[in-house]
């Protein structure tokens, strides 16, 4: 085994070094890695315990996806926008037909094809971060919306592979078994993402000053197998657990530190997971496949560039950074190589379709810097022909769909009422079903040795509606929001729409607790119904109820929202305002000034950065102080982070501005480096220094040094008084540059004739 592994990180070691040469993704270097340990290469497999490797390579999954939710959050998919959601959407499901298609054309079965539509609608979130990085587009209106898109995909990607899984298993396609999937796994989201962030990020606050580097990733790993094991044991892949436990973390405040302290394992497992993939490939059966491989190449990126386009430009973007979007996101990545090992694990996929993926993996990634160069291009000549009405059309749509809707108090009242009713209720069916499974049949085995039949079940009635009295109450009650009084105060319908929603929460609530009681009891529908009304009145009226619920509550509230807080807090311009400015075409970006810049020393009428470039400077972060609308006269200093607003292209020309500020030193220009030393001196008789004080000497300013003590008499002062004066024969004890100190020595020295 250890031998094994020394084969598996040196092979990968070397290659990754040569890819990271020829500027290509180190993900390929590690496929190539197990292309020649694996035993189709050489002619020998150099690995010779295959299963050891498949099981680090699932524990890589694992850490892989735990990785992707820490940079997921929930929250993120609330706040990329429709435009993130819809072209998501359009990209999945035109990308899934086009490839099922593709594979039953190929004379595939079903399964086959199936996943390999799955395979093909996500595309690769670290090659597209990558290039954008490598060709300095990072801080591109498009580029934002290609990184939305990539958030909405991985969810979809999740909620693909139990899809997949199910689909697998059952070996059906039955409309009914796929919904009450889909409604198991959101129950299931629903309440990890409530209970984890009532619990996790309290905790962590509570025990922070415990947690130490090493103590809080063994937690947080404890913690990732947990989940997958709950996952597993409620009928979902591992990978599904994984990524649920790392969305949570991203939550916390501690989030970006687990991320940093996770890096060294995701890279270690995933490396192995990826060298595991490349020992499956067979060159000659790619040789073989040339064909399927072509094909699914062409289709991937014309097929990415149609739908990310088409969809972006649904959801109101510019017909520039719809196309400048579709061609970023022309490969597919990591999560078709997950699916694909599903596929394998499951035995549902033939052993062909995997090195077929992984070499159009290969090829996307290797042809996605290429094809995003083409957008502009594309751009222009799509542009030329376009008619004036179409042209006039695109751009009125673009415009509408940007105009910020106000919507009415009733509707954010409703929505909010249906959010409450929809996140609570799933929390309540859980309690149900945890109740009347585990808690409910060990209470009929005791109780019932102990007292009659009629005060067991009354003593279930009322253990299970404690439970859920918090829930039922906060579903029941609403809350005094401003929205509520404002409608209330608005006229008699806004009054009977403000009723008309209470008494859908009240109607709700009691149906929660009739169900209750007609499970233990067996009353009449009437009298169910009033003990109903009864119980659901007597919990609206408790403060114990009320005091737990508003506790509950604002607990929720203050870890969901405490990252963002604290993000903000350290923002350089509010996410309102530069939200505000995106249906304008300029947005946001943020350069560090590097010490070695020209800028620096020189102020914003000096550098003339507005005419030379375009952006307006709108803030100087210095050291946690904000200069706000900084004027003509701020002048720049090392390390300030310049904050700027402009289009992609003014902004691109201030970044290249940046870039050739930075002033190379050559080799030949380095200065002499100094450094501070511990040196002493006698104070002689002929030494002006005798009679004056430390402070009437002028040491410090003169020879840039700090006495750090006097000997006197056989004995030594410590840090001495400002006031204290030379004496002949003290020996003093100075910090500074050896320099300085001898020349400012001399000096004191009268030269003798």
């Amino acid at each position: 085994m250890v031998q094994d592994l020394c084969v598996i990180m040196l092979t990968a070691g070397v290659t990754s070094l040569l890819f990271k040469l020829l500027k290509q993704p180190v993900v390929l270097g590690y496929i190539v890695a197990g292309m020649l340990v694996g035993p189709y290469v050489l002619g020998e497999a150099w690995v010779t315990d295959v299963k050891s490797v498949d099981t680090w390579g699932q524990i890589g999954v694992l850490f892989l996806l735990f990785a992707l939710g820490l940079e997921f959050s929930f929250k993120k998919l609330l706040q990329v926008g429709s435009t993130a959601i819809i072209a998501a959407g359009t990209i999945v499901v035109g990308m899934m037909a086009l490839g099922f298609l593709v594979g039953r054309l190929f004379g595939w079965t079903e399964m086959n094809a199936l996943f390999l539509g799955g395979m093909l609608c996500m595309s690769s979130t670290t090659i597209v971060f990558k290039a954008l990085d490598d060709m300095g587009l990072r801080n591109h209106q498009f580029a934002r919306i290609c990184f939305g898109i990539l958030v909405v995909e991985d969810l979809f990607a999740v909620v693909l592979m139990v899809l997949l899984s199910s689909i697998a298993t059952s070996r059906s396609f039955e409309g009914k078994a796929l919904l009450l999937e889909v409604g198991k796994l959101i129950g299931y989201l629903v309440i990890w993402f409530v209970v984890g962030i009532a619990v996790l990020p309290t905790f962590l606050r509570k025990f922070k000053k415990l947690l130490n580097n090493e103590t809080l990733i063994i937690f947080v790993v404890g913690l990732c197998l947990g989940m997958v094991l709950l996952a597993v044991g409620a009928g979902f892949s591992s990978a599904l657990g994984a990524f649920v436990m790392g969305s949570l973390m991203a939550e916390t405040l501690e989030a970006e530190r687990i991320e940093r302290l996770m890096e060294p394992v995701k890279n270690i497992f995933g490396s192995i997971f990826f060298v595991s993939v490349g020992m499956m490939i067979n060159p000659a059966m790619l040789i073989d496949y040339w064909l399927p491989i072509l094909g699914i190449t062409l289709v991937v990126i014309f097929g990415q560039i149609l739908f990310a386009s088409f969809g972006t430009l649904l959801s109101g973007q510019s017909l520039k950074v719809s196309l400048q979007t579709g061609f970023s996101l022309v490969q597919i990545g990591e999560f078709a190589f997950i699916i694909a090992a599903l596929g394998q694990s499951l035995g549902v996929t033939d052993s062909s379709l995997y090195p077929i993926v992984v070499a159009v993996s290969v090829i996307t990634t290797f042809l996605t810097p290429f094809v995003m160069r083409g957008a502009d291009p594309t751009f222009r000549f799509v542009d030329s022909h376009l008619s004036q009405g179409t042209r006039l059309f695109l751009e009125n749509y673009s415009r509408n769909r940007n105009t910020v809707t106000q919507q009415s108090t009733f509707q954010r009242l409703f929505r909010k009422t249906l959010v409450a009713i929809f996140v609570y209720g799933i929390l309540i069916v859980f309690i149900y079903l945890l109740f009347f499974r585990v808690i409910n049949p060990w209470l009929e085995e005791v109780l019932p040795n102990v007292v009659p039949d009629w005060l067991v079940e009354g003593v279930e009635l009322t253990l299970l509606l404690l439970i859920s009295s918090p829930f039922i109450y906060a579903i029941a009650h609403g809350g005094r929001t401003k929205d509520a009084y404002e409608l209330w105060h608005s006229g008699s319908f806004q009054k009977a729409q403000l009723i008309a929603l209470y008494l859908l929460r009240i109607v709700v609530s009691v149906n929660i607790v009739a169900y209750a009681i007609y499970r233990i009891f067996s009353f009449t529908s009437g009298v169910v119904a009033a003990v109903a009304i009864l119980l659901v009145f007597i919990m609206m009226m408790s403060r114990s109820v009320r005091r737990n619920a508003h506790s509950m509550t604002q607990r929720f509230t203050g870890n969901l929202t405490a990252r963002e807080k604290s993000a903000e807090q350290r923002r350089a311009v509010s996410r309102r305002f530069e939200g505000s400015l995106l249906s304008y075409d300029v947005h946001i970006s943020d350069f560090e000034l590097d010490p070695n810049s020209a800028f620096c020393g020189r102020s914003l009428m000096q550098l003339n950065i507005r005419e030379r470039s375009g952006v307006s400077v709108v803030r100087i972060v210095r050291g946690g102080i904000n200069i706000n609308i900084p004027g003509g006269r701020t002048v720049l200093y090392p390390s300030d982070k310049i904050v700027v607003a402009g289009s992609d292209e003014q902004i691109a020309r201030f970044s290249q501005m940046i870039e050739g500020s930075r002033q190379v030193r050559k080799k030949g220009d380095a200065q002499t480096r100094t450094h501070v030393t511990l040196e002493r001196f006698v104070v002689t008789p002929d030494n002006q220094l005798i009679g004056t004080t430390l402070m009437q000497s002028g040491i410090r300013e003169q020879a840039q040094c700090i006495v750090m003590g006097i000997e006197r008499d056989s004995r030594l002062i410590t840090n001495p008084d400002p006031a204290l004066q030379f004496q002949e024969g003290d020996v003093v004890l100075v910090a500074g540059e050896t320099e300085r100190i001898k020349q400012f020595v001399l000096s004191m020295t009268p030269v003798s004739s």
